[in-house]
Protein backbone atom coordinates (compact mmCIF):
# COMPACT_ATOMS: atom_id res chain seq x y z
CA UNK A 1 0.00 0.00 0.00
CA UNK A 2 1.54 3.83 -0.62
CA UNK A 3 2.47 5.59 2.22
CA UNK A 4 0.81 8.30 2.95
CA UNK A 5 2.78 11.46 2.75
CA UNK A 6 1.89 15.16 4.04
CA UNK A 7 3.09 18.69 2.63
CA UNK A 8 3.78 21.59 5.54
CA UNK A 9 0.09 21.98 5.87
CA UNK A 10 -0.67 18.81 6.73
CA UNK A 11 -2.27 18.60 3.46
CA UNK A 12 -2.69 14.85 2.00
CA UNK A 13 -0.54 14.84 -1.17
CA UNK A 14 -1.14 12.04 -4.55
CA UNK A 15 2.50 10.77 -4.54
CA UNK A 16 4.20 9.34 -8.09
CA UNK A 17 3.65 6.00 -5.94
CA UNK A 18 -0.06 6.21 -5.88
CA UNK A 19 0.03 7.07 -9.63
CA UNK A 20 0.85 3.36 -10.31
CA UNK A 21 -1.27 2.03 -7.94
CA UNK A 22 -4.59 4.09 -7.70
CA UNK A 23 -7.96 4.86 -9.28
CA UNK A 24 -8.93 8.67 -9.79
CA UNK A 25 -12.50 9.48 -9.17
CA UNK A 26 -13.91 11.80 -11.46
CA UNK A 27 -17.18 13.63 -11.76
CA UNK A 28 -18.89 14.20 -14.65
CA UNK A 29 -20.02 17.48 -16.40
CA UNK A 30 -20.18 17.35 -19.71
CA UNK A 31 -20.53 13.62 -20.97
CA UNK A 32 -19.08 14.18 -24.58
CA UNK A 33 -16.34 16.61 -23.44
CA UNK A 34 -15.36 14.43 -20.21
CA UNK A 35 -15.02 11.54 -21.58
CA UNK A 36 -12.33 12.59 -23.92
CA UNK A 37 -10.74 14.12 -20.70
CA UNK A 38 -11.23 10.69 -18.78
CA UNK A 39 -8.99 9.15 -22.00
CA UNK A 40 -6.48 11.63 -22.21
CA UNK A 41 -5.85 11.28 -18.52
CA UNK A 42 -5.51 7.86 -18.80
CA UNK A 43 -3.41 8.19 -21.97
CA UNK A 44 -1.09 10.55 -20.17
CA UNK A 45 -0.62 7.16 -17.55
CA UNK A 46 -3.36 7.75 -14.59
CA UNK A 47 -5.87 5.22 -14.07
CA UNK A 48 -9.53 7.15 -14.18
CA UNK A 49 -13.16 6.06 -13.53
CA UNK A 50 -15.66 9.33 -14.69
CA UNK A 51 -18.68 8.60 -12.36
CA UNK A 52 -22.21 8.60 -14.69
CA UNK A 53 -24.29 7.95 -11.18
CA UNK A 54 -27.52 9.16 -11.12
CA UNK A 55 -29.53 8.31 -7.77
CA UNK A 56 -31.04 9.91 -5.35
CA UNK A 57 -28.52 8.57 -3.19
CA UNK A 58 -26.22 10.84 -4.23
CA UNK A 59 -27.90 14.10 -3.13
CA UNK A 60 -28.54 12.25 0.48
CA UNK A 61 -24.58 11.45 0.71
CA UNK A 62 -24.26 15.18 -0.14
CA UNK A 63 -26.09 16.08 2.24
CA UNK A 64 -25.13 14.31 4.94
CA UNK A 65 -21.80 15.67 4.62
CA UNK A 66 -21.74 19.14 3.06
CA UNK A 67 -23.45 22.20 4.83
CA UNK A 68 -27.39 22.34 3.35
CA UNK A 69 -26.69 26.37 3.14
CA UNK A 70 -23.68 25.32 0.39
CA UNK A 71 -24.59 25.95 -3.46
CA UNK A 72 -26.22 22.58 -5.08
CA UNK A 73 -23.52 21.60 -7.59
CA UNK A 74 -21.34 21.32 -4.61
CA UNK A 75 -23.42 19.12 -2.77
CA UNK A 76 -23.94 16.80 -5.94
CA UNK A 77 -20.17 16.47 -6.35
CA UNK A 78 -18.92 15.68 -3.01
CA UNK A 79 -22.11 13.51 -3.00
CA UNK A 80 -21.45 11.44 -5.84
CA UNK A 81 -17.73 11.01 -4.76
CA UNK A 82 -18.35 9.84 -1.51
CA UNK A 83 -21.43 7.89 -2.89
CA UNK A 84 -18.87 6.47 -5.19
CA UNK A 85 -16.45 5.25 -2.79
CA UNK A 86 -18.53 4.15 -0.51
CA UNK A 87 -21.10 1.92 -3.03
CA UNK A 88 -18.93 1.92 -5.99
CA UNK A 89 -17.10 -1.41 -5.40
CA UNK A 90 -14.08 0.33 -5.28
CA UNK A 91 -11.14 -0.03 -2.30
CA UNK A 92 -11.31 2.78 -0.75
CA UNK A 93 -7.30 2.64 -0.12
CA UNK A 94 -6.60 2.69 -3.52
CA UNK A 95 -8.86 5.53 -4.55
CA UNK A 96 -7.89 9.34 -4.97
CA UNK A 97 -10.49 11.99 -6.42
CA UNK A 98 -10.44 14.50 -8.68
CA UNK A 99 -11.59 17.79 -8.25
CA UNK A 100 -11.27 21.00 -10.28
CA UNK A 101 -10.58 24.29 -8.33
CA UNK A 102 -11.12 27.43 -10.36
CA UNK A 103 -9.43 30.04 -7.67
CA UNK A 104 -11.98 32.75 -8.64
CA UNK A 105 -15.07 34.46 -6.25
CA UNK A 106 -17.44 31.95 -7.17
CA UNK A 107 -17.78 29.13 -4.05
CA UNK A 108 -16.64 26.41 -6.63
CA UNK A 109 -13.34 27.21 -5.22
CA UNK A 110 -14.33 25.89 -2.07
CA UNK A 111 -15.48 22.39 -3.39
CA UNK A 112 -11.66 20.77 -2.58
CA UNK A 113 -12.20 22.12 1.14
CA UNK A 114 -15.71 21.13 1.65
CA UNK A 115 -14.83 17.75 -0.13
CA UNK A 116 -11.79 16.58 2.60
CA UNK A 117 -14.23 18.37 5.74
CA UNK A 118 -16.66 15.87 4.15
CA UNK A 119 -13.95 12.71 4.08
CA UNK A 120 -12.62 13.93 7.44
CA UNK A 121 -16.67 13.68 8.67
CA UNK A 122 -16.68 10.10 7.10
CA UNK A 123 -13.93 8.70 8.60
CA UNK A 124 -11.94 8.79 5.29
CA UNK A 125 -9.30 11.43 5.26
CA UNK A 126 -6.68 8.70 3.99
CA UNK A 127 -8.55 9.52 0.65
CA UNK A 128 -6.22 11.66 -1.46
CA UNK A 129 -7.86 14.72 -3.22
CA UNK A 130 -6.44 16.08 -6.27
CA UNK A 131 -6.52 19.43 -7.51
CA UNK A 132 -7.07 20.13 -11.18
CA UNK A 133 -6.68 24.02 -11.40
CA UNK A 134 -4.25 26.18 -13.84
CA UNK A 135 -3.38 28.93 -11.34
CA UNK A 136 -0.93 27.01 -8.99
CA UNK A 137 -3.20 26.99 -6.73
CA UNK A 138 -2.20 23.04 -4.84
CA UNK A 139 0.44 20.75 -6.85
CA UNK A 140 0.84 16.96 -6.02
CA UNK A 141 4.18 15.08 -6.82
CA UNK A 142 1.63 12.15 -8.61
CA UNK A 143 -0.02 14.61 -10.74
CA UNK A 144 0.33 17.36 -12.82
CA UNK A 145 -1.23 19.30 -16.02
CA UNK A 146 1.65 19.01 -18.09
CA UNK A 147 1.87 21.83 -21.38
CA UNK A 148 1.25 19.13 -23.92
CA UNK A 149 -1.76 17.57 -22.02
CA UNK A 150 -3.32 21.37 -21.02
CA UNK A 151 -3.08 21.66 -25.42
CA UNK A 152 -4.84 18.40 -26.07
CA UNK A 153 -7.60 19.20 -23.49
CA UNK A 154 -7.53 22.37 -25.67
CA UNK A 155 -8.77 20.50 -28.83
CA UNK A 156 -10.70 18.34 -27.06
CA UNK A 157 -12.82 21.11 -25.70
CA UNK A 158 -13.55 22.61 -28.80
CA UNK A 159 -13.83 19.38 -30.49
CA UNK A 160 -16.48 17.88 -28.22
CA UNK A 161 -18.15 21.39 -28.65
CA UNK A 162 -18.83 20.75 -32.14
CA UNK A 163 -19.92 17.54 -31.89
CA UNK A 164 -22.62 18.43 -29.24
CA UNK A 165 -23.50 21.22 -31.13
CA UNK A 166 -23.94 18.93 -34.41
CA UNK A 167 -25.43 15.96 -32.65
CA UNK A 168 -28.44 18.71 -30.58
CA UNK A 169 -29.21 19.54 -34.01
CA UNK A 170 -29.52 15.79 -35.46
CA UNK A 171 -31.10 13.91 -32.90
CA UNK A 172 -34.48 15.12 -32.28
CA UNK A 173 -34.99 14.16 -36.22
CA UNK A 174 -32.93 10.75 -36.54
CA UNK A 175 -34.34 8.12 -38.70
CA UNK A 176 -32.81 5.30 -36.82
CA UNK A 177 -33.09 6.49 -32.94
CA UNK A 178 -29.14 5.80 -31.64
CA UNK A 179 -27.26 6.78 -34.40
CA UNK A 180 -26.09 10.10 -33.50
CA UNK A 181 -25.22 8.60 -29.87
CA UNK A 182 -23.36 6.23 -31.92
CA UNK A 183 -21.31 8.36 -34.26
CA UNK A 184 -20.76 10.47 -30.83
CA UNK A 185 -18.52 7.60 -30.01
CA UNK A 186 -16.81 6.89 -32.87
CA UNK A 187 -15.64 10.21 -33.23
CA UNK A 188 -14.73 10.32 -29.66
CA UNK A 189 -12.30 7.54 -30.44
CA UNK A 190 -11.12 8.74 -33.30
CA UNK A 191 -10.36 11.89 -32.06
CA UNK A 192 -8.50 10.31 -28.95
CA UNK A 193 -6.34 7.95 -30.80
CA UNK A 194 -5.46 10.29 -32.97
CA UNK A 195 -3.85 13.19 -30.36
CA UNK A 196 -1.97 10.61 -29.09
CA UNK A 197 -0.17 10.01 -32.56
CA UNK A 198 -0.05 13.89 -32.93
CA UNK A 199 -2.70 13.90 -34.89
CA UNK A 200 -5.66 16.57 -34.95
CA UNK A 201 -3.49 19.19 -32.87
CA UNK A 202 -2.38 22.19 -35.59
CA UNK A 203 -5.21 24.74 -36.88
CA UNK A 204 -5.27 23.09 -40.48
CA UNK A 205 -5.92 19.57 -39.04
CA UNK A 206 -8.36 20.85 -36.61
CA UNK A 207 -10.46 22.91 -39.40
CA UNK A 208 -10.08 19.85 -41.91
CA UNK A 209 -11.32 17.49 -38.57
CA UNK A 210 -14.36 20.79 -38.40
CA UNK A 211 -15.38 19.58 -41.82
CA UNK A 212 -15.24 16.17 -41.41
CA UNK A 213 -17.39 15.57 -38.09
CA UNK A 214 -20.26 18.09 -40.28
CA UNK A 215 -20.02 16.11 -43.20
CA UNK A 216 -20.21 12.75 -41.10
CA UNK A 217 -23.77 14.13 -38.65
CA UNK A 218 -25.10 15.86 -41.81
CA UNK A 219 -25.28 12.12 -43.57
CA UNK A 220 -27.31 11.08 -40.57
CA UNK A 221 -30.72 10.01 -41.96
CA UNK A 222 -33.20 12.61 -40.48
CA UNK A 223 -37.25 13.04 -40.87
CA UNK A 224 -40.17 15.74 -40.14
CA UNK A 225 -40.70 19.02 -39.98
CA UNK A 226 -38.28 22.00 -38.11
CA UNK A 227 -39.00 21.42 -34.26
CA UNK A 228 -39.38 24.05 -31.97
CA UNK A 229 -36.26 24.87 -30.31
CA UNK A 230 -35.51 25.66 -26.23
CA UNK A 231 -32.05 26.92 -25.73
CA UNK A 232 -30.60 25.85 -21.89
CA UNK A 233 -28.78 27.95 -19.86
CA UNK A 234 -27.85 28.25 -16.27
CA UNK A 235 -25.16 27.93 -13.45
CA UNK A 236 -22.31 25.70 -16.13
CA UNK A 237 -22.42 22.49 -13.78
CA UNK A 238 -26.68 22.24 -13.57
CA UNK A 239 -26.66 23.67 -16.96
CA UNK A 240 -24.51 20.79 -18.83
CA UNK A 241 -24.61 18.05 -15.96
CA UNK A 242 -27.50 15.11 -16.85
CA UNK A 243 -27.25 14.50 -12.40
CA UNK A 244 -27.76 18.28 -12.06
CA UNK A 245 -30.00 18.85 -14.29
CA UNK A 246 -32.57 15.85 -14.11
CA UNK A 247 -31.92 14.86 -17.49
CA UNK A 248 -33.22 18.23 -19.07
CA UNK A 249 -32.22 17.68 -22.49
CA UNK A 250 -33.42 14.01 -22.52
CA UNK A 251 -36.43 15.38 -21.41
CA UNK A 252 -37.21 18.25 -23.88
CA UNK A 253 -36.51 15.40 -26.56
CA UNK A 254 -39.27 13.78 -25.07
CA UNK A 255 -41.39 16.54 -25.54
CA UNK A 256 -40.37 17.20 -28.79
CA UNK A 257 -38.31 19.99 -29.00
CA UNK A 258 -34.84 20.34 -30.29
CA UNK A 259 -32.65 21.36 -27.37
CA UNK A 260 -30.17 24.37 -27.79
CA UNK A 261 -27.05 24.55 -25.65
CA UNK A 262 -24.38 26.78 -25.73
CA UNK A 263 -20.80 25.40 -25.43
CA UNK A 264 -17.96 25.19 -22.94
CA UNK A 265 -15.59 27.62 -25.17
CA UNK A 266 -17.55 30.66 -24.22
CA UNK A 267 -17.27 29.60 -20.93
CA UNK A 268 -13.10 29.76 -20.83
CA UNK A 269 -13.18 32.31 -23.41
CA UNK A 270 -15.21 34.54 -20.74
CA UNK A 271 -12.95 33.16 -17.53
CA UNK A 272 -9.73 34.31 -19.42
CA UNK A 273 -11.05 37.63 -20.76
CA UNK A 274 -11.83 37.74 -17.06
CA UNK A 275 -8.24 38.47 -16.20
CA UNK A 276 -7.62 40.93 -18.90
CA UNK A 277 -10.25 43.26 -17.99
CA UNK A 278 -9.73 42.79 -14.40
CA UNK A 279 -6.07 44.62 -14.91
CA UNK A 280 -8.09 47.25 -17.05
CA UNK A 281 -10.72 47.87 -14.08
CA UNK A 282 -8.36 47.44 -11.06
CA UNK A 283 -4.66 47.58 -12.38
CA UNK A 284 -2.30 44.89 -12.25
CA UNK A 285 0.53 43.34 -13.91
CA UNK A 286 0.62 44.32 -17.77
CA UNK A 287 2.45 41.20 -18.24
CA UNK A 288 -0.52 38.64 -17.44
CA UNK A 289 -2.55 40.80 -19.10
CA UNK A 290 -0.57 40.40 -22.17
CA UNK A 291 0.21 36.95 -21.84
CA UNK A 292 -3.66 35.97 -21.08
CA UNK A 293 -4.43 37.95 -24.37
CA UNK A 294 -2.35 35.60 -26.39
CA UNK A 295 -4.12 32.52 -24.78
CA UNK A 296 -7.51 34.03 -25.51
CA UNK A 297 -6.36 35.35 -29.00
CA UNK A 298 -5.53 31.70 -29.81
CA UNK A 299 -8.89 30.15 -27.92
CA UNK A 300 -10.96 32.90 -30.15
CA UNK A 301 -9.30 31.69 -33.55
CA UNK A 302 -10.01 28.10 -32.87
CA UNK A 303 -13.64 29.21 -32.27
CA UNK A 304 -13.89 31.02 -35.89
CA UNK A 305 -12.82 28.02 -37.16
CA UNK A 306 -15.52 25.90 -35.82
CA UNK A 307 -18.10 28.77 -36.65
CA UNK A 308 -16.89 28.75 -40.00
CA UNK A 309 -17.24 24.92 -40.49
CA UNK A 310 -20.63 24.85 -39.41
CA UNK A 311 -21.51 27.93 -41.52
CA UNK A 312 -19.62 25.93 -44.59
CA UNK A 313 -21.60 22.75 -43.75
CA UNK A 314 -24.78 24.05 -45.43
CA UNK A 315 -27.00 22.15 -42.81
CA UNK A 316 -25.89 23.47 -39.59
CA UNK A 317 -26.83 26.64 -37.70
CA UNK A 318 -23.26 27.91 -36.40
CA UNK A 319 -23.21 30.23 -33.03
CA UNK A 320 -21.75 33.71 -32.48
CA UNK A 321 -17.91 34.75 -31.47
CA UNK A 322 -17.15 35.38 -27.81
CA UNK A 323 -16.89 38.73 -29.01
CA UNK A 324 -20.31 39.27 -30.95
CA UNK A 325 -21.63 37.97 -26.94
CA UNK A 326 -19.65 40.79 -25.60
CA UNK A 327 -21.09 43.52 -27.92
CA UNK A 328 -24.66 41.52 -27.15
CA UNK A 329 -24.75 42.07 -23.53
CA UNK A 330 -23.60 46.53 -23.94
CA UNK A 331 -26.11 48.14 -21.91
CA UNK A 332 -27.27 45.53 -19.79
CA UNK A 333 -23.95 44.30 -17.95
CA UNK A 334 -20.47 45.64 -17.24
CA UNK A 335 -17.64 43.45 -17.76
CA UNK A 336 -17.31 43.82 -13.50
CA UNK A 337 -20.27 41.63 -13.45
CA UNK A 338 -17.99 38.28 -13.64
CA UNK A 339 -18.53 36.32 -10.26
CA UNK A 340 -19.83 32.71 -11.75
CA UNK A 341 -21.15 33.18 -15.16
CA UNK A 342 -21.57 36.71 -15.09
CA UNK A 343 -22.33 38.76 -17.86
CA UNK A 344 -21.89 35.68 -20.26
CA UNK A 345 -25.05 33.65 -18.98
CA UNK A 346 -27.18 37.14 -19.84
CA UNK A 347 -25.11 37.29 -23.62
CA UNK A 348 -26.23 33.69 -23.97
CA UNK A 349 -29.46 34.37 -23.14
CA UNK A 350 -29.43 37.80 -25.58
CA UNK A 351 -27.58 35.54 -28.22
CA UNK A 352 -30.81 32.59 -28.01
CA UNK A 353 -33.23 35.10 -28.71
CA UNK A 354 -31.49 37.07 -31.73
CA UNK A 355 -30.59 33.76 -33.54
CA UNK A 356 -34.46 32.78 -33.25
CA UNK A 357 -34.36 30.85 -30.14
CA UNK A 358 -37.02 32.93 -28.21
CA UNK A 359 -37.55 29.91 -25.80
CA UNK A 360 -35.05 29.29 -23.06
CA UNK A 361 -34.69 27.21 -19.66
CA UNK A 362 -32.52 29.20 -17.46
CA UNK A 363 -31.25 26.59 -14.66
CA UNK A 364 -30.79 27.67 -11.14
CA UNK A 365 -29.46 25.81 -8.37
CA UNK A 366 -29.63 26.21 -5.14
CA UNK A 367 -27.24 28.95 -3.04
CA UNK A 368 -25.72 30.37 -6.68
CA UNK A 369 -26.29 33.63 -6.21
CA UNK A 370 -24.43 35.32 -9.13
CA UNK A 371 -26.32 33.09 -11.21
CA UNK A 372 -29.66 34.25 -9.64
CA UNK A 373 -28.40 37.79 -10.41
CA UNK A 374 -27.57 37.26 -14.27
CA UNK A 375 -30.13 34.48 -14.58
CA UNK A 376 -33.55 34.99 -12.76
CA UNK A 377 -32.73 38.55 -11.89
CA UNK A 378 -32.34 39.99 -15.94
CA UNK A 379 -35.45 37.67 -17.23
CA UNK A 380 -38.21 40.96 -16.95
CA UNK A 381 -35.83 43.13 -18.13
CA UNK A 382 -35.22 40.86 -21.16
CA UNK A 383 -38.81 40.20 -21.13
CA UNK A 384 -39.23 43.96 -21.69
CA UNK A 385 -37.04 44.32 -24.51
CA UNK A 386 -38.09 41.19 -26.22
CA UNK A 387 -42.04 40.72 -25.45
CA UNK A 388 -41.90 37.41 -27.58
CA UNK A 389 -39.09 36.01 -25.70
CA UNK A 390 -40.39 32.95 -23.59
CA UNK A 391 -37.94 32.48 -20.51
CA UNK A 392 -38.41 30.52 -17.26
CA UNK A 393 -36.07 29.84 -14.54
CA UNK A 394 -36.00 26.38 -12.59
CA UNK A 395 -34.88 25.72 -9.68
CA UNK A 396 -33.07 22.80 -8.65
CA UNK A 397 -31.93 21.67 -5.06
CA UNK A 398 -32.04 18.58 -3.02
CA UNK A 399 -36.17 19.37 -2.13
CA UNK A 400 -37.06 20.41 -5.64
CA UNK A 401 -39.35 17.46 -6.92
CA UNK A 402 -38.44 16.52 -11.04
CA UNK A 403 -42.25 15.94 -11.70
CA UNK A 404 -42.44 19.97 -10.22
CA UNK A 405 -39.55 20.95 -12.62
CA UNK A 406 -41.12 19.20 -15.81
CA UNK A 407 -44.29 20.36 -15.34
CA UNK A 408 -42.94 24.05 -15.05
CA UNK A 409 -41.18 23.31 -18.92
CA UNK A 410 -44.00 21.89 -20.40
CA UNK A 411 -46.36 25.12 -19.34
CA UNK A 412 -43.48 27.10 -20.93
CA UNK A 413 -43.51 24.58 -23.65
CA UNK A 414 -47.16 24.87 -23.68
CA UNK A 415 -46.08 29.01 -23.95
CA UNK A 416 -44.00 28.14 -26.40
CA UNK A 417 -46.29 26.48 -28.80
CA UNK A 418 -49.28 29.08 -28.89
CA UNK A 419 -46.54 31.73 -29.20
CA UNK A 420 -45.39 29.65 -32.33
CA UNK A 421 -49.06 29.63 -34.01
CA UNK A 422 -49.38 33.43 -33.14
CA UNK A 423 -46.05 33.51 -35.29
CA UNK A 424 -47.64 31.19 -38.15
CA UNK A 425 -51.07 32.97 -37.87
CA UNK A 426 -49.02 36.51 -38.27
CA UNK A 427 -46.92 35.24 -41.20
CA UNK A 428 -49.72 34.22 -42.85
CA UNK A 429 -51.61 37.25 -42.41
CA UNK A 430 -48.80 39.61 -43.50
CA UNK A 431 -47.82 37.65 -46.76
CA UNK A 432 -51.62 38.21 -47.89
CA UNK A 433 -51.01 41.75 -49.20
CA UNK A 434 -48.31 41.27 -50.88
CA UNK A 435 -49.92 37.95 -52.79
CA UNK A 436 -52.99 39.59 -53.89
CA UNK A 437 -51.89 42.69 -55.70
CA UNK A 438 -49.63 40.42 -57.36
CA UNK A 439 -52.60 37.91 -58.15
CA UNK A 440 -55.19 41.24 -58.91
CA UNK A 441 -52.18 42.12 -61.36
CA UNK A 442 -52.39 38.70 -63.14
CA UNK A 443 -56.11 38.57 -63.64
CA UNK A 444 -55.67 42.04 -65.41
Amino acid sequence: MAKLVYDKTGRLLFTKEMKEEYTLLMPQMLPVHFGMMQKLLQNAGYKVDMLTTNHRGIVDEGLKYVHNDTCYPALLVIGQLIDAVKHGGYDPHKVGLLITQTGGGCRASNYIHLLRKALEKADMAYIPVVSVNLSGLEKNPGFSLTLPFIRKAVFAMMYGDIIVNVANQVRPYEVNPGQTDTMIETWSHKLVAGFEQGKGMSRRQMRSLFDQICADFAAIPVQGEPKIRVGVVGEIYVKFAPLGNNNLEKFLLSEGVEPVVPGLTDFIIFKIFNRVSDVNLYGGKWLKKVACRAFMAYIEGCQRDMIAALERSGRFRAPGTFQDLHKLVHGYLGDGNKMGEGWLLTAEMLELIHSGTNNIVCTQPFGCLPNHIVGKGMIRKLKDDYPYSNIVAIDYDPGATKINQENRIKLMLANAKGLAHQEDAAGHRESQPEVAPQLAHAHS
